[in-house]
């Protein structure tokens, strides 16, 4: 008999989205442990490794409880890296209980998804990304770290749609990241980059998870 497909997660929890373009919104929270890369700045390094393994029932049966008492139309699979897992089964079995799907990744692997956003967040040193994501990418969210060159903004201006935005999230909020972020975004406008947006981390702003 066929084992049910499993997935090693993190932590699973009801917030709002605090990055990006879906800034502020009610959304139900999939992390799921793994990462293919290892930055010296990731925020959330208890998902690199570990995790619960949980099946796709389990893991929709916690996610619509959590949806009882905080009723959000979003569910983000993040990480990690989430697409180092195959989630294609949960991806359908979200979909199919009405829920609209938004992937953050790192744009380095891809999978064939009925997801409804993707946030493709290219990392240092080479800031990879894989092409499938330049026509199907929401928005790219660049970490404003101290590797971050203004050439890999103009870099990914050149190869993502102009209706693409692309994010300045200053690392943790930090004044320093802040200040190079405005610097960067500065030099943009001079230099005729569009749709280039300063970002922040509002759950961190207002104390939430």
């Amino acid at each position: 008999m066929p084992q049910p497909p499993t997935l090693k997660t993190a932590e699973i929890f009801a917030s709002i989205q605090g990055e990006g373009l879906r800034l502020g919104e009610a959304t139900l929270f999939i992390r799921l442990s793994g990462c293919n890369l290892d930055c010296s700045f990731c925020d959330t390094r208890f998902a690199l490794k570990g995790g619960v393994t949980q099946t796709t029932t389990e893991i929709l049966e916690k996610t619509l409880y959590l949806c009882r008492s905080f009723p959000a139309e979003w569910v983000c699979i993040t990480g990690g890296e989430p697409l180092c897992q195959d989630i294609s089964n949960l991806v359908k079995t979200l979909k199919d209980r009405g829920l609209k799907i938004q992937v953050e990744t790192n744009g380095t692997l891809y999978r064939t998804l009925a997801v409804d956003w993707y946030t493709v967040s290219p990392k240092p040193p080479e800031y990879f990304f894989k092409p499938e994501y330049v026509e199907q990418a929401r928005e790219i969210k660049f970490v404003v770290s101290s590797e971050l060159e203004f050439s890999v903004l103009k870099k990914a201006r050149a190869d993502f749609p102009l209706k693409t935005p692309i994010f300045l999230q200053p690392q943790s909020n930090l004044k320093w990241s802040r200040d190079k972020a405005w610097t960067l975004y500065k030099q943009g406008m001079k230099e005729g980059l569009k749709n280039l947006r300063l970002g922040c981390q509002l759950h961190k702003i207002y104390g939430i998870r």
